[in-house]
């Protein structure tokens, strides 16, 4: 890497169905997040002085308090929506036990960064601009799903039956793409 780069976030998918994730705010930002973690099957804890009434019934446990820094513990993932000074406590917080926290529109005081997400038929397509342009991110998730089709679950599908039959067939890799290419081709036969 040159010294005029600097290193990107490296994007991942985290199961967060059943596991514990802090959401530090009470406010409508903690409550978009902690509505899409929720969506992800994860165990919504937040802790904020004030909390609104939507976010504290979306949670598992809501303790009307400022952050701590033991209130990471036994959380897989921490999103604070907070003020840049209680982002910070809490990235602070975070860096010393070795944990992810996203602080919301806040690049300073992240370790992590969230993503603008498509979801459709057993496909997620996420973007992100390492933090430095979520507007753009929100642009981009737009033109991408007008642009996705509605039945692309009909192309996981068939993408899944063609990977089973590949690890018992075990072609070379650099054949595999042209396969599955052929094969959804084939779902939208031509008309003469």
């Amino acid at each position: 890497m040159s010294a005029t780069t600097s290193p990107h976030a490296w994007p991942v998918f985290l199961r967060l169905s059943g596991r514990a994730v802090l959401v530090v705010g009470g406010g409508p930002v903690a409550l978009e997040k902690a509505r899409s973690l929720e969506a992800a099957g994860a165990h919504v804890r937040v802790v904020a002085p004030e909390v609104v009434g939507e976010l504290a019934a979306l949670a598992v446990s809501v303790e009307r308090r400022g952050f701590v820094a033991r209130d990471l513990d036994g959380a897989w993932l921490t999103v604070a929506a907070a003020t840049p000074e209680v982002n910070r406590a809490v990235k602070e917080a975070g860096d010393a036990r070795c944990h992810f926290v996203i602080a919301v529109d806040d690049v300073a005081h992240c370790s992590a960064f969230g993503a603008a997400r498509i979801h459709r038929g057993g496909l997620t397509v996420a973007i992100s601009s390492d933090g430095r342009a979520p507007a753009l991110v929100s642009l981009l998730r737009e033109a991408l799903e007008a642009l996705l089709v509605d039945d692309v679950g009909s192309w996981v599908t068939l993408a899944e039956r063609v990977r089973v039959s590949w690890k018992a067939a075990a072609p070379p890799l650099a054949s595999r793409k042209p396969l599955l290419l052929s094969a959804l081709n084939a779902l939208y036969p031509r008309s003469s």
